[in-house]
């Protein structure tokens, strides 16, 4: 059987009185850490070398001052006190040190099999994890749990948040699309994780309303290595045989439409929503934007399938890119289409940059929109934010569009946050961003 879906759980030999340990215990030193690291371009272990049972550690233990991987990290007003969180520093102060705990088990996963010839897939490694339902402490975003199949997303979005996820295990964010890790028994040690960690009855509802688990928050849980491996599936197949549960699934794949006949059964038995996210309707801004993600038009078929099947499914036009995919009419175009193919909700955030996403997003701009280049600097390389102003305007015509399509207010799980965040100056330079928008409309044939 596959060591990805193998049907009982590994012996960690973890117990759960040990969950206070010290986090030098959590996070050993590498046997072999006096050996040099890889360097770029070489190959990875090919083996995992013996690991104790403390050293297998998922991705939900936290330090002191950081969230976990599969959380947004925190802005800088609530970062610890002496500063923002900022790992690209942190592993250049790093750079000589042993690996240890997920960038150890990273650096020791072996390769996984593929049937895959293309010269330009990614590389795919098993990640043995102890956990595959992941704490998520941040009061901004709406869950208490995360589920995230996969670490790194081979969709390769210019923008992607996540990408700092990858500086956890000591990669670059820009090996995020092309070194994939794959979690190992995501079955069986879900099945543990429900039955120990997950409450029918969570503290931000006064008890009344189940926590709620978000699968593919950080990484697409139907990305391609879906179809070889299955983990999405996988845990899907767990979640089935529960009841009282509360889950959503975000995805930019139609290859979600595979795991129809386990969406009814869940929903049958928990709450259930699907959420299929669609930035533009321009299909080669689409692939620019979103190099080797499905195109606009097959996630819209993907939304249809699903509400036609009877399921919740709504449509995140998130993020909305300044400049790019904020045009007048644009973000009407994609809420009118979700409407018209059954979606029963729809939302829309503005892009925020991480430094590890900045790294890649602001050449991006430089090269491919030049004349907006300046005002992303202004606007992301002092905050990851967008001004307040700007954002506060385009949740006031998100409302609009809502409200003039009659989609619900928001998902039934999301639950209210403020979010602090520092204002900054609000002033696109009215000419360039013209004359860009004539570029940008070149994306619109096709």
């Amino acid at each position: 059987m596959s060591p990805v879906l193998s049907s009982t759980a590994p012996s960690f030999g973890f117990r759960r009185r040990h969950a206070r340990q010290s986090s030098a215990t959590l996070f050993p030193v590498c046997p072999n850490a006096t050996s040099p690291k890889p360097k770029a371009g070489e190959p990875l272990p090919s083996a995992l070398e013996p690991v104790q049972a403390a050293e297998v550690t998922g991705l939900n233990v936290s330090t002191s001052g950081y969230t976990t991987a599969d959380c947004p990290p925190p802005t800088s007003s609530e970062a610890a006190p002496h500063g923002p969180v900022n790992h690209a520093d942190d592993r250049t102060l790093r750079a000589d040190a042993p690996l240890v705990g997920i960038a150890r088990l990273a650096a020791c996963s072996p390769r996984a099999e593929t049937h895959r010839k293309s010269a330009e897939r990614p590389e795919y490694f098993l990640l043995p994890v102890k956990s595959i339902l992941n704490r998520c402490d941040s009061k901004r975003v709406p869950f208490e749990w995360t589920i995230n199949p996969y670490r790194g997303c081979e969709f390769g979005c210019r923008y992607c948040y996540a990408r700092y996820t990858h500086e956890y295990m000591e990669l670059d964010g820009g090996e995020f699309e092309r070194k994939i890790f794959v979690k190992k028994d995501a079955a069986p040690l879900l099945a543990y994780d429900v039955a120990h960690k997950y409450s029918y009855a969570s503290e931000s509802s006064g008890g009344e309303k189940p926590e709620h688990i978000a699968i593919g928050t950080a990484t697409d849980p139907y990305q391609p290595a879906e179809r070889e491996y299955g983990v999405t599936r996988a845990c899907l197949e767990e979640l089935s045989k529960r009841e009282g549960l509360s889950i959503s699934v975000i995805t930019k794949s139609n290859q979600i439409v595979r795991d129809i006949d386990l969406f009814k059964r869940i929903a049958e038995r928990s709450e259930l929503s699907l959420n299929i996210t669609i930035t533009t309707l321009r299909t080669r801004l689409a692939r620019l934007l979103e190099p080797r993600a499905p195109r606009p038009d097959l996630r819209l078929g993907a939304v249809r399938q699903l509400s036609e099947a009877g399921l919740r499914v709504a449509v995140s036009a998130s993020p909305l890119i300044p400049g790019i995919t904020d045009r007048e009419g644009e973000l009407e175009a994609v809420a009118e289409a979700a409407h018209k193919a059954g979606a029963r909700g729809f939302w829309s955030g503005v892009l925020f940059l991480m430094p590890s996403s900045a790294k890649q997003f602001l050449p991006f701009i430089r090269e491919k929109f030049p004349r907006l280049a300046k005002q992303y600097e202004e606007w992301y390389t002092k905050d990851a934010y967008a001004p307040e102003k700007y954002r506060k305007m385009i949740a006031e015509r998100v409302a609009r569009v809502k409200q003039k399509y009659g989609f619900d207010v928001r998902p039934p799980h999301e639950k209210r946050f403020n979010m602090p965040c520092a204002q900054l100056k609000l002033g696109w330079d009215a000419a360039a961003v013209s004359s860009q928008l004539q570029e940008i409309r070149s994306c619109s044939a096709g």
